[in-house]
């Protein structure tokens, strides 16, 4: 058997164990016969002495046996551990430390199939990547000739045709931008690797006002409430900013009625919220605005679908929680992010 077999770690564990019941047993048995010599009357209670001692070495012997096997199986119930609580997004290797020689295959092949799955989602990534960016300079191209010709004197119908194609690709650089954000913040791109430490409420006050000029233009007041001290959270600036931005824009885009827009900073814990008095979400399509390419009935033209997903993804990344709530519960839509504080920062992920 090889060294590190479970079967021999059980044998080596349990013969000694084994030997001695033996002896003591044999022991026992030569003096009851061989030194001593009874009387009928006691031969019968050592028959009952002997039978109970019996049992007893029965008992103590599947005891061994048991604690032994619970105990080398420590490490398979370890491995069960590490697979149960792993996130779906990683795929690295499973450790084979200490697992015996009877299971290690097993996790070898577990492992390559693993490997293998790693590589396939990363090449699903990569083509995504490349054919966002790959598209990017014709479709600018595109939206720059249909701007040229909106610039000078057309008919009705061709200047009609034009906006509608200067419309259509400002909405596929809008979603190539959006897949593009949606590979980086994916949890196997590790976007925790350029987390640093940032105060939300400047963070907030800088990324909010570049949408001061679009909410004036729909007539929307953008307001900002936020505590003066600093409210520190661990995070990528750069995901942070398209978060809020996907937020913002889809209560100015789907937030029928809408007249205020109120960003909030929370100290305690670390979050922020984004508010809007619009018409709100239906109770049917709260549970699945978060989900990637859904659209409720209602939501008009235009958009892909991908805002909050990207939103979703983001707030994963950062270990972050979200709530969204609506009509009737509150006046309007409200989303919140709860971080975990910089005293844990990218060490968390959030739960499934």
């Amino acid at each position: 058997m090889p060294q590190d077999s479970l079967a021999r770690k059980l044998v080596r564990r349990l013969l000694p164990a084994f030997f001695i019941l033996v002896a003591i047993d044999l022991l026992a048995t030569w003096f009851m016969t061989g030194v001593i010599r009874p009387q009928p009357w006691l031969l019968r209670d050592l028959f009952w002495v002997m039978l109970l001692t019996q049992g007893l070495l029965v008992v103590l012997f599947v005891w061994v046996l048991i604690s032994g096997i619970r105990l080398e199986l420590t490490s398979i119930n370890q491995l069960a551990d590490q697979i149960r609580q792993r996130s779906i997004e990683d795929l690295q290797p499973l450790d084979l430390a200490g697992l015996p020689s009877e299971v290690a295959p097993l996790v070898l092949h577990f492992n390559d199939l693993l490997v293998r799955l790693d590589d396939s989602v990363q090449a699903q990534r990569r083509f995504i990547g490349h054919a966002a960016h790959q598209l990017r300079t014709p479709l600018a191209g595109l939206k720059l000739e249909s701007e040229l010709m909106l610039g000078q004197d057309l008919p009705d119908e061709i200047r009609t045709r034009a906006d509608r194609i200067k419309s259509v690709t400002d909405h596929m650089i809008r979603m190539g931008q959006q897949l593009l954000v949606l590979a980086r913040a994916d949890h196997a791109a590790r976007p925790q690797d350029s987390f640093v430490r940032l105060d939300l409420c400047e963070w907030m006050r800088r990324a909010g006002s570049d949408w001061l000029d679009r909410a004036r233009g729909q007539s929307v007041e953008l307001q900002l409430s936020a505590p003066d001290a600093p409210v520190w959270v661990d995070g990528d600036p750069v995901l942070l900013g398209e978060l809020l931005g996907n937020l913002i824009d889809n209560a100015l885009r789907y937030g029928q009625g809408a007249r205020l827009i109120q960003l909030r900073v929370i100290s305690n814990p670390p979050s922020f919220s984004v508010e809007d008095d619009g018409s709100g979400i239906g109770a049917d399509d709260l549970e699945r605005v978060f989900e990637a390419f859904y659209r409720a009935a209602d939501a008009g033209p235009g958009g892909s679908g991908l805002g909050l997903a990207i939103v979703r993804e983001i707030a994963r990344a950062h270990g972050a929680w979200w709530k969204v709530i609506s009509r009737p519960a509150f006046a309007g839509t409200r989303i919140t992010l709860i971080f975990p504080g910089p005293w844990r920062g990218a060490c968390l992920t959030r739960a499934e």
